[in-house]
């Protein structure tokens, strides 16, 4: 059995050095890990950090920036694992949650994983306006796809690979609003969809931190929900 875990990176040359050092100490038992880091363009110096893990980990590298989007399915396109996910490159998603996001796959309860922030009462965004936009998405995507997810924009997706394998050839996003692509694409094919709590919260990023996503992004999303549960 084998874990393919899919991070998209850009300009994180003050983080991707801890970040994969947490990913590379998760135990998860017989589970073999495979780490795919795709650099999206960055600017600031990672691609030389990057340079040195390329005899240990899969490295590949976008000319220039295209967005998270496309770095993910560039990630999924060569992943090999039985089960998928992605791992933002920064400490807002701790990879202590593997072991929870894996296991209804495993016991092959869902075919889809989302870990939820919501789900953690303790969980507290940092921004109340982005706190409020995840939620109304949520709830239009969820009113549009027939679901019942309160974390429709997490970061941690977690796949079975035939599942991922049927949907990849359909997805197009470049940006952000790959995730309400991938919703729609699960709801339109009704893949058992499951979401667990996210037990351990990492450090919330700022905007002085690198946080990339702003306000009008949350307009942008809100626009591809519906474009992708109505349109597509």
């Amino acid at each position: 059995m084998k874990l393919s875990i899919v991070m998209p990176i850009f300009n994180e040359k003050n983080m991707i050095s801890d970040v994969l050092k947490r990913v590379e100490q998760i135990d998860l038992g017989g589970i073999e890990k495979e780490i795919i880091l795709v650099d999206d363009g960055s600017t600031d110096g990672t691609k030389d950090i990057l340079k040195n893990l390329e005899n240990k980990h899969k490295v590949i590298y976008h000319e220039k920036n295209r967005g998270r989007g496309a770095a993910m399915r560039t990630g999924f396109a060569v992943a090999s694992g039985d089960i998928i996910m992605v791992q933002d490159a920064d400490f807002e998603f701790n990879p202590k949650n593997y072991p929870a996001l894996i296991k209804p796959i495993l016991e092959d309860k869902a075919d889809v994983v989302y870990g939820s922030r919501f789900l953690n009462k303790e969980f507290r965004h940092v921004y109340f306006l982005f706190h409020f936009a995840n939620k109304f998405i949520t709830y239009v995507s969820n009113i549009l796809g027939g679901l019942h997810l309160t974390d429709m924009l997490t970061g941690y997706k977690v796949f079975k690979k035939e599942t991922l394998q049927e949907i990849l050839p359909h997805l197009t996003s470049e940006r952000f609003e790959l995730e309400p692509e991938i919703t729609a694409q699960i709801s339109k094919r009704g893949y058992r969809l499951c979401e667990v709590p996210l037990l351990f919260q990492g450090r919330m990023r700022t905007y002085e931190g690198g946080k990339k996503i702003r306000w009008i992004h949350g307009l942008i999303l809100l626009w591809f929900t519906i474009k992708f549960n109505l349109f597509k």
